[in-house]
């Protein structure tokens, strides 16, 4: 399994597990808020790199 993968499992069973203990629309905004917050923290030469590959991925 590679990294990626497993990230992503870890992510899932996290997000389930806050979908139980919280509200779900508490649960739903640390989903959706902590890769946001991510996201901003980055430098823009960062979020540029990480765009083009993104679109790389795409097959743009």
């Amino acid at each position: 399994m590679s990294t990626q993968a497993k990230v992503a499992a870890g992510g899932a069973v996290v997000g389930l597990i806050l979908l139980i203990w919280l509200p779900w629309w508490a649960a739903l905004l640390i989903i959706l808020g902590v890769p946001a917050a991510a996201y901003l923290t980055l430098d823009p030469s960062q979020r540029r790199r990480l765009r083009r590959a993104s679109r790389k991925q795409l097959g743009r």
